[in-house]
């Protein structure tokens, strides 16, 4: 996230509003939405959606969720421990049209952050092991049926850490094994399969994991 924005001339130590702040309300010319209807819109993608520099514009944003019933929005956040306060007053058992994604790149975040993300009132929930650093093994959470679906992927950048393909492979067998979908995303700059080690352009990270042709169920 930090590198996304630096690519784009922002500062990541400064917590701001983008441009396209309200970009889901924005109409054209006709007076058609901009986003349209069935859209699925990732929230404070560069960024954490609860973080605490955020406080005083979450309102408005749950605002715009709620204006915009017709699209799907997905709130990404390793902070999931701070969504029972800054929840709306009208959350009830979750908003239908909003997905909330708990990263966790490692066993012991997986063990801190899952437990919570079963246990908040969420109408759909989804887990993202991305950058994953370590073997992780969620079948205890998988099974709870409550999770739709999991993403995995390696880290990118100059100074990424390893990301090891065994991992991805178990992580598929637990989802598989729990009847979750399982998205292998990326595999990140250091790859390794076989005991040897890849460096992997950014560009080719993703084409590379769709050509491992693992993520299930498989397209048609």
């Amino acid at each position: 996230m930090y590198r996304r924005d630096e690519s784009v001339g922002r500062d990541p130590s400064i917590v701001t509003k983008t441009a396209e702040y309200n970009l889901p309300l924005r109409k054209d010319r006709s007076g058609a939405y901009k986003v349209p209807a069935g859209d699925r819109l990732y929230s404070c993608m560069t960024s954490d959606f609860f973080l605490e520099e955020a406080d005083e514009w979450r309102p408005e944003c749950w605002a715009m969720m709620r204006a915009r019933s017709d699209v799907n929005f997905v709130i990404i956040t390793k902070r999931i421990h701070r969504m029972t306060d800054c929840l709306p007053l009208d959350w009830g058992n979750g908003y239908p049209n909003v997905t909330v994604c708990s990263t966790c790149e490692n066993q012991d975040r997986a063990d801190a952050r899952l437990p919570i993300l079963l246990d908040l009132p969420i109408a759909h929930r989804e887990i993202i092991c991305e950058p994953m650093l370590g073997p992780v093994h969620i079948e205890q959470y998988l099974v709870s049926g409550k999770i739709e679906h999991v993403t995995c992927g390696g880290e990118s950048g100059d100074d990424a850490r390893p990301c090891h393909y065994e991992w991805i492979l178990s992580m598929r067998e637990q989802c598989i094994a729990a009847g979750v979908p399982f998205y292998f995303k990326q595999t990140g700059a250091c790859f390794v399969k076989d005991g040897r080690t890849y460096r992997v352009e950014r560009c080719n990270q993703l084409k590379q994991a769709d050509r491992a042709g693992i993520n299930w169920p498989a397209k048609k």
